[in-house]
């Protein structure tokens, strides 16, 4: 089979993982999630307001945000900017650990990435999440937001 993920990928030999954690100055695992404003949930529609990211190993997480009032009218003119605005300080409270978050705000990283990563039924919410590997998490965050958020055209 192909070696593209067929049985003779390599999938069930050990972990990936393993070999990246053998090499102390090698890159980290991370994870990574967009947050999305979806003005109006029956249709399905999204824009790309930020990117949540976290990793163990750096101690990391972090969240940017970029609302562009223009771009969430098109999807729906009546949209409530306040609140999405409001959502997205409250993501960064809980990224921060801030006293402003509340007893989520208290929880280890870990478990506040968990949180925020949560499928939720609100108009700002995280899109699925996805893991990479970096030795710098916040050059990984900036690049995530560029390319994601502001749809920067450079290649990945």
């Amino acid at each position: 089979m192909s070696s593209r993920g067929g049985l003779d990928s390599g999938l069930n030999s050990s972990p990936a993982v393993a070999n990246v954690d053998s090499d102390p100055d090698g890159p980290k695992l991370f994870t990574w999630a967009v947050v999305r404003a979806v003005p109006r949930m029956e249709r399905g529609e999204f824009v790309n307001i930020g990117v949540v990211l976290y990793s163990q190993h750096h101690e990391f997480l972090a969240c940017t945000q970029h609302l562009s009032p223009g771009r969430l009218q098109a999807l729906d003119p009546d949209v409530d900017l306040a609140m999405a605005e409001a959502a997205l300080r409250a993501i960064g409270s809980v990224c921060e650990g801030s006293p402003a978050a509340g007893l989520i705000g208290e929880q280890p990283r870990r478990a506040r990435f968990g949180w925020l990563t949560a499928p939720k039924s609100t108009v700002v919410h995280t899109g699925p999440v996805h893991s990479g590997l970096t030795s710098d998490p916040e050059a990984e965050l900036a690049g995530l937001h560029r390319r994601l958020v502001l749809h920067d055209r450079q290649p990945w």
